[in-house]
C-alpha cells in the first residue's frame, strides 16, 4: 500500500526555477526531506541545459544569470553549455544540500484530504500543503501540423533532437521557426549543408542596440498580461526580437538569413506554396519552440477557457496552493530566480495564515 509521505512543500523540477525555489525554501528555515522535497525527472543535474546540442557553447548563450547565492565564474566560453551549466547546477545542489530526488516522474497532482495535495510519482505519493511547479518546457516540443507532412520522404526533427551541424553535411535543409534557435541552427548548418532555406510564420524582428532593464520590463509585462488573462504564454523572445549581433549581420549579408513566408503544404520531396513555388529538401528542422509541461496538473482544473493557467505573480488564481515558476514571464533565467523567491514568500504567508487558528 502506497502511504503518502507528508511535507510542507513539493517542488517539481530542478532547473533554474526549481533550484531557486529550493534555495529560498532552505534559506527561510525549511529543511530538505523534512519540510520540502525536490523531484526531478531528469537523470542528472542541469535541467534542460543538459540536453542542449554540443555546438551550443557557453559563449553563445544569451543572458544566463547565476542562481541565487552562488555565482558561475571561470566558465570556458568554448565549452558546451550543457557541460558548463550541468556542472554548475550539480555544485549548487551539493553546496546548499538540496537533496534533489531523481529520476522521479510526477504523474499527477490531485486533491487530497484535509486541504492537502497528493503528488503521485514514479517514487510513490507525497502529501503536501503547497506545490511549486517548475517543470519548464523542454519535455513538450511543439510540432506544427501541415498538409502532406506524413508523405515527406526525408527526415524531420525538432530542436529538441538537434545534435549539431555535421549531421546535415551535403543535405538540403529547411529550418522552420523565427526564434533564436532557428537562426543559430541556420548559421551553424549553412557551411555544411548543400542548401538551406529559412521559413517563418511572421517576418523576423531584429533588435539593434542594448536591451536595457526598461526594455526587459516592458517585454516581460507583455507576456505577463497573457498569463494573467489565462492565455497560453508566449516566450519572452517573441516580444523582445532577435539581437542584431555580428553573427546575425553576417548571416543577413550572406543570404543565409533570407526568410521565406510559411509554406502551405509538405510534399514527398520538400515543401510547396499556394502560388506554385517549391523547394526541395532532404531535412525539415522544426525550430518551433516548446509548450509548458503542465499535463500532470490537469486533475486540479486550473486551465482557463483560453487554454492557459491564469497566474497572478506565480500563484495559480484557481488554487493558491499551486505556484508556477519558470512559466510565462518567468521563463528566462533571471525571471526564474525572482519567481522562485516570490513563490516561497507567498507560500510562507499562506501556510502561516493556515496555522494561526490552530496555534490560537
Amino acid at each position: 500500500m502506497d502511504i503518502p509521505r507528508e511535507v510542507e512543500v513539493v517542488v517539481v523540477g530542478a532547473g533554474q526555477a526549481g533550484l531557486s525555489a529550493a534555495f529560498h525554501l532552505r534559506r527561510t528555515g525549511y529543511e530538505p526531506e523534512r519540510d520540502f522535497v525536490v523531484l526531478d525527472r531528469s537523470p542528472a543535474p542541469g535541467g534542460a541545459w543538459q540536453f542542449r546540442w554540443p555546438s551550443l557553447t557557453y559563449g553563445k548563450v544569451h543572458g544566463m544569470h547565476a542562481l541565487p547565492g552562488m555565482e558561475l565564474t571561470g566558465a570556458d566560453p568554448a565549452r558546451p553549455s550543457s557541460e558548463v551549466v550541468a556542472g554548475y547546477f550539480a555544485d549548487y545542489e551539493r553546496t546548499f544540500g538540496l537533496r534533489v530526488r531523481r529520476p522521479v516522474r510526477v504523474r499527477a497532482v490531485r486533491e487530497g484530504d484535509g486541504g492537502r495535495l497528493l503528488v503521485e510519482t514514479s517514487d510513490g505519493t507525497w502529501s503536501t500543503r503547497a506545490l511549486i511547479n517548475a517543470t519548464g518546457t523542454w519535455d513538450r516540443p511543439f510540432w506544427p501540423r501541415y498538409p502532406g507532412q506524413e508523405t515527406f520522404r526525408g527526415r524531420q526533427l525538432h530542436t529538441a533532437r538537434y545534435a549539431g551541424p555535421q549531421e546535415f553535411a551535403g543535405r538540403r535543409v529547411i529550418v522552420v521557426g523565427g526564434g533564436a534557435s532557428g537562426t543559430q541552427h541556420l548559421l551553424e548548418i549553412a557551411p555544411y549543408a548543400a542548401a538551406t532555406t529559412w521559413v517563418t510564420r511572421r517576418p523576423p524582428v531584429f533588435r539593434e542596440g542594448p536591451f536595457d532593464e526598461e526594455a526587459g520590463r516592458a517585454a516581460v509585462a507583455l507576456v505577463e498580461e497573457r498569463v494573467r488573462q489565462g492565455l497560453p504564454p508566449r516566450s519572452v523572445v517573441s516580444v523582445t526580437g532577435l539581437p542584431l549581433n555580428d553573427a546575425i549581420r553576417a548571416g543577413l549579408d550572406s543570404g543565409v538569413l533570407d526568410r521565406l513566408p510559411m509554406f502551405d503544404r509538405i510534399t514527398p520531396d520538400g515543401v510547396r506554396w499556394a502560388d506554385g513555388r517549391e523547394v526541395a529538401a532532404d531535412v525539415i528542422l522544426w525550430a518551433t519552440g516548446f509548450r509548458p509541461v503542465i499535463g500532470h496538473l490537469a486533475a486540479l482544473g486550473l486551465r482557463e477557457a483560453g487554454g492557459g493557467i491564469r497566474v497572478e505573480g506565480t500563484r495559480a488564481v484557481a488554487d493558491p496552493r499551486v505556484h508556477l515558476v519558470g512559466y510565462g514571464p518567468s521563463a528566462s533565467t533571471i525571471g526564474a530566480n525572482r519567481a522562485g523567491r516570490a513563490a516561497v514568500r507567498d507560500i510562507r504567508r499562506l501556510l502561516s495564515e493556515e496555522d494561526e487558528p490552530a496555534a490560537a
